[in-house]
């Protein structure tokens, strides 16, 4: 799967700027990202949405037991990878019907998430119990959520292309190729949303999440981790 984001709606977060700062390799930019996505996992789709985000996500290549999905409902696209074991329980708290599944799920949760401000982050993505990685983008709020399981077991990576924008994609090497070293593993346990204060730990929500510049030998140019012991002056 792949989301890519204008800069002018997401701010591009200053570790992975100082990264690619450190250590310049070569980039492309967003749209040539996207060509590639859909030539490597044919057949794909692809979804631009208004001057500000694409879309793209194919079947080729999931695994059984991590599949992927895609839905929008009300402006709200969303791309979701993975399987939620207590699917049948939220399901049940949404008010939803037997048939909806974890990307229809996801939705639903996000707009509650939305519509009931200040209705917390992390109350919300701590009920998923299960493997997961999935990119929002609401359009009529110009939103992006992103976020990831608490175990890390469905990989997710993001970056920053050579005209700016923010990338996030389950291939690093794809990613790599128009990011290169203003890239990072999306960190287990967190979200990052452009309206919701970037990026944070809805695992331990008090807790500050920081990144580590990575040796030029490495992939990614940076790691982001929650720290123990500093605490964070807002939580979401």
């Amino acid at each position: 799967m792949l989301g890519v984001f204008s800069g002018e709606m997401v701010e591009a977060p200053p570790e992975l700027v100082a990264a690619g700062s450190r250590t310049p390799s070569p980039k492309t930019r967003a749209s040539e990202l996207v060509n590639r996505f859909q030539r490597n996992y044919e057949p794909a789709v692809c979804l631009q949405i208004g001057s500000f985000a694409h879309l793209a996500y194919s079947h080729a290549n999931q695994s059984p037991f991590c599949p992927r999905s895609f839905a929008t409902k009300d402006d709200i696209f969303c791309i979701f990878e993975g399987v939620l074991d207590n699917l049948g329980h939220l399901r049940q708290h949404y008010g939803l019907s037997k048939g909806a599944n974890e990307v229809m799920l996801i939705i639903e949760a996000y707009k509650t998430l939305r519509d009931r401000a200040p209705h917390p982050a992390n109350f919300m993505l701590g009920q998923l119990d299960g493997n997961f990685s999935f990119v929002i983008f609401d359009k009529a709020t110009s939103t992006l959520f992103v976020s990831s399981d608490q175990n890390g077991k469905v990989p997710l990576y993001w970056g920053i292309t050579a005209d700016g924008c923010i990338a996030f994609c389950n291939d690093v090497d794809l990613l790599k190729g128009s990011c290169g070293k203003s890239l990072a593993p999306f960190p287990q346990g967190c979200f990052y949303s452009n309206n919701l204060g970037g990026l944070k730990s809805y695992e331990k929500p008090k807790n500050k999440v920081t990144a580590v510049l990575a040796s030029d030998e490495e992939l990614c140019g940076a790691t982001f981790q929650v720290e123990e012991n500093a605490v964070a002056m807002d939580t979401y």
